[in-house]
């Protein structure tokens, strides 16, 4: 969507806190032993006490409130009997309606102990979103989104995953423009406009460029023993630095 008032902005910014809120407290209560459903839950029961409704449940239904991907799983993890042991990277993405607004956010924890690997991982991940935040204003072309993705992977010896993107977001969970690459190319003529709607989710990894869906026709994951981490923000682009809604 295009931001269009300030109602737009407030209630973007509601939306924003809310899976923030959420996101934050469910990295939180991650633990060895419980299983993603029962970390679901957790979040479902929250979104509910806040007064919105789970984004790929309503619009896609999505078989759980929330997507939590573990280790090789890099988006799209099904919460269900799988659980959650020591050593785990654990991903989160929370996305949700609120007033007719749509946030996205997402985020990497490391279930202890962790590994040099792990760290720089879920480190990596987090810097690229940073960097890429800063590329976003008014006139700027698109591409130096996945730019700043792909130059932070490389300098910490990262593999990008190609097949997973940014997106608009605002009014429904995905809109246009609907692919949003994390890495650099050259010959995308896009431009970023101001009151533009999007999210930017960095997607690393250690081994996998590529991911492929599960048989559960959801989960989509990397190659055997890959470990992938990513974070993400829902923002608001302006002729200076972007509205981030989703800062917690």
């Amino acid at each position: 969507m295009t931001v269009e008032s300030d109602q737009d902005i407030a209630g973007l910014r509601a939306a924003g806190q809310v899976v923030s809120t959420v996101l934050k407290r469910m990295l939180d209560a991650i633990k060895p032993g419980m299983t993603t459903l029962e970390l679901d839950q957790m979040g479902a029961a929250w979104l509910a006490e806040m007064g919105a409704k789970s984004a790929p449940a309503t619009s896609y239904n999505f078989p759980g409130a929330t997507c939590i991907s573990i280790n090789e799983q890099a988006a799209h993890g099904i919460p269900g009997s799988r659980k959650i042991v020591k050593g785990d990277v654990v991903n989160v993405d929370v996305s949700a309606e609120l007033g007719g607004y749509f946030a996205d956010t997402g985020g990497t924890r490391i279930v202890p102990p962790t590994t040099p690997t792990k760290t720089q991982l879920v480190f990596a991940a987090q810097y690229a979103l940073e960097q890429a935040l800063k590329e976003v204003r008014h006139g700027a072309r698109l591409n130096r989104i996945g730019h700043a993705i792909s130059r932070v992977a490389r300098a910490h010896r990262f593999k990008v995953i190609e097949n997973l993107c940014s997106h608009g977001v605002g009014r429904s969970l995905h809109e246009e423009p609907e692919y949003i690459p994390g890495y650099y190319d050259d010959a995308d003529p896009r431009y970023l406009s101001e009151g533009m709607v999007i999210t930017i989710e960095p997607f690393l990894s250690t081994k996998s460029t590529r991911v492929e869906e599960e048989a559960d026709g959801w989960t989509l994951s990397g190659a055997k023993g890959n470990l992938s981490a990513q974070f993400e923000h829902t923002l608001i682009v302006t002729r200076g630095a972007p509205i981030v809604v989703t800062r917690h």
